[in-house]
């Protein structure tokens, strides 16, 4: 697509004959599974709730179909292109859409699509806002300066305190462009009397458990090594020359073509716990999952900047295990919803692995219900999506047509 090209767009057909509706543009690579893009659709859908007009500017993917189901306009654009000169002309096809759609606010996700985002914004005078999601590294001179455009939302939006301290300590943003929104679950979808008996079958079918009465403890996320899947893999092993096979570890999530899955399988092998551990691939239905499982882990040896998996899995009622950095110092309540332990130590982890697959149905009732209620009164998706779009007014001075809630 040449410079002097304006970009495809495509929509659910609900919101253009709306009077001068509120609109915002998302600029983010991809749709496909992550978490900067489930955010980009969490806030589309509820722009839209909002008598918004929400346009998303990427190279589309896998979440295409369900942007537009919704009623949110797609702009197909090489947005995960990090070539300099691609980055130029986005600036320009960026900037006629801002000015053909009369977008209000304009909110990048990630670098690349962020600079190009940031320069459209400049040329025609719309505000601009960033969601700084990552722990992105800065080894490097020029690295720090293509992460700068993150900082340069008015105001920056920090997926948690820890990233918001990240970004102080770094670039020495003014707190006064810097705001705290955490994300969230989906209190409606992960909620044990929301997965019907069907599903948790269903699932337990394709992964070979159904009539296994062993309790399972669950590792779910990408199969990559900062992941932690070698340190659960470690831990089982220890766990088992302390209580025997009597438990199942299953890590859940795609190889995406790394090998990651075969390297696993090996180590799984050569420390004698093929038995406890079990590689099921991705899954489409992670409620269903969480249901199943007696303990979720997440071992990631680097900090997540926020980590959806603990908070979903204590939304479920599930007693967690996550590594004592990064977000999960906020979402896990170590001794009360579950355990923080230092990152990369096995021993550590088959000790907490062992402390939660010991909990009786009482005690681990009472740490289930510890978990939701502090995802309900911290960490929802509804109160991600109130406060972004609090934002979205302040930055355009005028509000959205539907009342936004508490």
């Amino acid at each position: 697509m040449s410079s002097a090209e304006a970009p495809e767009l495509s929509d659910g057909g609900g919101l253009r004959n709306a009077s001068r509706p509120l609109t915002v543009l998302q600029a983010l690579p991809r749709l496909d599974i992550g978490g900067v893009e489930r955010g980009a659709l969490e806030i589309a859908r509820a722009i839209v709730e909002a008598g918004g007009r929400a346009i998303v500017a990427s190279e589309g993917g896998r979440l295409a179909g369900r942007l537009t189901g919704m009623g949110a306009e797609l702009a197909v654009l090489p947005m995960a292109s990090k070539n300099p000169l691609t980055i130029l002309a986005n600036a320009g096809r960026l900037a006629r859409l801002i000015r053909a759609r009369e977008v209000d606010v304009v909110h990048a996700r990630s670098r690349a699509p962020a600079w190009s985002a940031w320069l459209a914004a400049r040329r025609t005078g719309t505000p601009f806002v960033t969601t700084w999601h990552g722990v992105y590294g800065e080894k490097e001179p020029f690295k720090r300066l293509y992460n700068s455009v993150m900082c340069k939302g008015r105001p920056t939006i920090a997926i948690s305190q820890f990233i918001a301290d990240l970004i102080r300590a770094r670039h020495g943003l003014d707190p006064a462009h810097l705001v705290v929104i955490p994300r969230g679950a989906d209190t409606a979808a992960f909620a044990e009397e929301a997965v019907g008996a069907e599903r948790a079958v269903a699932l337990a079918h394709a992964w070979g458990v159904v009539e296994d009465a062993r309790p399972l403890a669950m590792l779910p996320g990408r199969l990559s090594k900062w992941k932690g899947q070698a340190d659960f893999i470690a831990a089982a092993a220890r766990l088992k020359s302390r209580r025997g096979p009597d438990f199942l570890c299953l890590i859940v999530g795609e190889d995406g073509g790394s090998g990651q899955a075969a390297r696993l399988t090996a180590q799984a092998a050569a420390l004698g716990a093929q038995d406890v551990v079990r590689l099921v691939g991705p899954c489409d239905d992670m409620p269903a999952a969480y249901k199943l499982a007696s303990v979720v882990v997440s071992a990631s040896t680097d900090p997540e900047a926020f980590g959806r998996v603990a908070v979903e899995a204590q939304a479920m009622g599930r007693p967690v295990i996550a590594t004592d950095h990064g977000g999960a110092r906020e979402t896990v309540a170590d001794g009360k919803t579950g355990w923080l332990y230092p990152p990369g130590d096995a021993q550590a982890l088959a000790e907490a692995l062992d402390r939660a697959l010991s909990l009786d149905a009482s005690a681990r009732a009472h740490m289930g219900m510890a978990g939701r209620a502090r995802v309900a009164s911290l960490f929802t998706v509804a109160a991600m999506q109130r406060a972004t779009l609090r934002v979205y007014e302040a930055a355009a001075g005028r509000t959205f047509g539907a009342r936004l809630g508490g």
